[in-house]
């Protein structure tokens, strides 16, 4: 990709100009906050050669609550979000329930969420259908396979539960999305792809 990082930050405002968010989350952002998608960048260059397909890439800001959509699935080739989805974090990493993740681990066990870079793998049906299988790149999340680390839905993540208590249900570590938004979120993050999380 020959656009910079700034250009390419300045065109994804653009092209999220016209986007509108839904009514429940009219204040939250639309756009990948700039330190993230600059860390995902730096993440694709560090693993390229792992990285088959560059142009979409899940970007996951757990800093937000997780009562908002954080979990934003990005065109990197034409600067536009193509989705906003809620996700939740694992138990392990919030053991108050307050909607805000408080720690990470990449211990098996811990029941918690772990930071950095995972290649998107296959999909599988499991105990909540279709799923996604991650691998973990980085140290901080190399045992992600092992830990059993995948996308997939739940009923605890929900629109209206996002609405009426700020904040949605926890996994055991798992990037657990909306019943509504797995079709999307495998659709649109497909095999060979960057995962990325921070916060």
């Amino acid at each position: 990709m020959n656009l910079s990082r700034r250009g390419f930050i300045g065109a994804l405002g653009v092209g999220l100009a016209g986007l509108t968010a839904p009514a429940a989350f009219a204040s939250v952002r639309t756009s990948p906050p700039p330190r993230l998608l600059a860390a995902a960048q730096a993440a694709l260059d560090r693993h390229g050669a792992m990285i088959r397909h560059r142009d979409v890439v899940g970007l996951v800001d757990f800093a937000a609550p997780s009562g908002t959509p954080r979990f934003q699935i990005v065109d990197l080739e034409n600067g536009r979000t193509l989705a906003n989805l809620l996700v939740a974090h694992g138990r392990g990493s919030d053991p108050g329930n307050t909607g805000f993740l408080q720690r990470f681990s990449n211990h098996p066990g811990s029941h918690a969420s772990s930071p950095g870079s995972y290649l998107v793998s296959d999909t599988y049906m499991g105990k909540y259908g279709r799923s996604r299988r991650l691998i973990g790149l980085d140290p901080d999340n190399d045992r992600a396979l092992a830990r059993a680390i995948v996308i997939h839905r739940a009923d605890y993540v929900s629109h209206g539960m996002a609405e009426t208590s700020g904040r949605i249900g926890r996994s055991l570590g798992c990037f657990t999305v909306a019943n509504a938004d797995i079709t999307t979120a495998l659709a649109m993050l497909g095999p060979g792809r960057l995962l990325f999380a921070a916060r």
